[in-house]
């Protein structure tokens, strides 16, 4: 399970591959290649795609988009030969205080890391087929839009493997910095403006984590993961409250990229000022790397507050999945909201939901279930998120395109009305979408079991309130189509304009996000085999 994954820096039973020192005292020591595969993957091709674009003619750049494709496809491959056995670690030093076995290692490719680097980098692939069109029709800069892509995802795959501090403030800032500049690639203004939100908000909340982790390494005298926490324990009455200020403030940065309140306002305003594949990719692969470094901290650096920061995760989510969808509620069903303003306010409140275990685990350190349960609901929202915006991108082509301009699309296209339906009713965890049922009764059951029955009522509330926008958002689809009349907006241009067929980026996405979305509403053991370690 994900829980014994994080836990192999305590039990001794786990084994370090690649670390082949000449003696006790050298510095040297081998890189295990293999482990580090998939974000190097991502790295070099990045590489790649900046340096191609030099020589490669204008009527030629769309081959940088299929070679970012294929490269994440390979990214993901690379992880195949690291399912099962002991997890591999590399970068590891030695006489680490409180070390065992890999927990003086900087990168561990265990199950966690597993899982979520095949959340990261298959929410980058899906997002890649996205932006092929967009890339071409808004004219974006395609060597810098890969590139800036692919180093995103890079950092994002790095993240979950690391098991040091720096490696992961490193890790999160390589897949921030990217992304700020994806956002401002938008021509029309509203790109930089989102982007200077962005910046700005993600730049205040790294000061917030630098400082906080300042304060750690001072009481803890270590940055490895493992080490933190025995130095926490072990640390002078003197020093504790200043290494329960850096605990505070290190989560306060994750919070801030999982966009839990009161970290969010940024979301709703750079979802809708980027392009629209770029809101989709953060509102998946950014989330999932925030929430990947909020599992590592709290779960190994922070265990001897567990209590504590179970509390208040416990709180961050309940406050979180209510914000989110109080402010979904407010948006109007015409064309003056966007549906990615709904989208945005909808994946504050997700945020929520896949904050609830993570607070579990600290009422039940012990247990593997809440580490599942967060990993199994990460990917279930992945994969349907990112289908929601892609049938936004056929229909509205940008992200000002209204709720409103969806009305009777079911008339105009049946399947893409179809596959919309179905990623809100698993949103909403109705039936047919018996995946998002599904992922929401495992987080609900964390809750159940680690005694935090007032967040389980929380969350079920909630869970009842986000059925009036998504049941309202399916209705549309199903309702008579308006009149054909002069449009002004540039969704409307859209609603009322004949139909053609979907670009081939398009119909990819949509079919790989809803064919996925589908086999595991059939068999949503698959999740749980995935995330519980039947595959790893």
């Amino acid at each position: 399970m994900l829980g014994t994954a994080l836990g192999s820096h305590s039990t001794g039973q786990t084994t370090v591959t690649s670390l082949a020192v000449a003696n006790p005292g050298s510095l040297i020591q081998s890189v295990d290649w293999v482990a580090i595969a998939p974000p190097l993957i991502a790295a070099l091709a990045a590489l790649a795609v900046l340096v191609t674009d030099l020589f490669l003619p204008a009527r030629h750049k769309r081959w940088l988009g299929r070679l970012t494709a294929a490269a994440l496809a390979l990214a993901i491959v690379s992880l195949l030969p690291l399912i099962g056995g002991s997890p591999r670690a590399t970068f590891c030093a030695q006489n680490v205080t409180g070390a065992t076995d890999n927990a003086g290692c900087s990168y561990v490719a265990d199950h966690f890391a597993l899982v979520f680097q095949l959340l990261a980098l298959g929410g980058a692939l899906i997002a890649a087929l996205l932006s092929a069109h967009t890339v071409e029709r808004e004219e974006l800069p395609g060597g810098e839009y890969w590139f800036l892509l692919l180093s995103s995802a890079t950092g994002a795959a790095l993240l979950p493997a690391s098991r040091d501090l720096a490696t992961l403030v490193i890790a999160l800032e390589v897949a921030s910095l990217p992304a700020f500049a994806l956002v401002a690639l938008r021509r029309d203004g509203r790109g930089a403006e989102a982007a200077l939100k962005f910046f700005l908000s993600s730049v205040t909340a790294t000061a917030v984590m630098l400082l906080g982790i300042g304060f750690v390494y001072a009481a803890s005298g270590s940055l490895h993961l493992g080490a933190v926490a025995t130095g926490l324990e072990h640390a002078p009455a003197q020093l504790k409250p200043l290494a329960e200020a850096g605990a505070v403030l290190t989560l306060a940065g994750f919070a801030f990229k999982v966009a839990a309140v009161p970290f969010h306002f940024w979301v709703p305003d750079t979802y809708t000022g980027a392009p629209l594949p770029v809101a989709g990719y953060l509102s998946v692969v950014g989330k999932a790397a925030g929430l990947a470094g909020l599992a590592l901290v709290t779960t190994i650096a922070f265990r001897p507050y567990a209590h504590t920061w179970g509390l208040v995760l416990a709180v961050l989510a309940a406050v979180t999945m209510t914000v989110g969808n109080a402010g979904a509620l407010r948006q109007r069903f015409d064309t003056r909201y966007s549906a990615v303003r709904l989208l945005a306010w909808s994946s504050v409140g997700q945020a929520g939901y896949l904050l609830v275990p993570l607070a579990a685990a600290g009422y039940a350190p012990t247990t593997t279930d809440p580490l599942g349960a967060t990993a199994a609901y990460a990917l279930i929202y992945g994969v349907v998120n990112l289908g929601a915006f892609g049938v936004v991108a056929a229909v509205g082509r940008r992200s000002e395109a209204g709720v409103d301009d969806f009305r009777g699309l079911f008339a105009r296209r049946r399947w893409t009305a179809l596959a919309l339906a179905f990623f809100l009713l698993c949103l909403a965890g109705l039936p047919p979408g018996v995946i998002g049922l599904f992922g929401k009764v495992v987080v609900f059951r964390a809750a159940v079991d680690a005694g935090l029955g007032w967040l389980a009522v929380v969350m079920a509330v909630n869970v009842v309130v986000a059925l009036y926008y998504y049941l309202r958002w399916t209705a549309v689809l199903f309702a008579p189509a308006p009149d054909a009349a002069p449009a002004e907006g540039a969704g409307e241009r859209a609603a009322t304009a004949p139909e053609r067929r979907l670009p081939v980026s398009l119909t990819a996405t949509l079919g790989l996000t809803a064919s996925v979305a589908v086999v595991l509403s059939v068999a949503p053991q698959l999740v749980l085999q995935v995330v519980g370690g039947s595959l790893f």
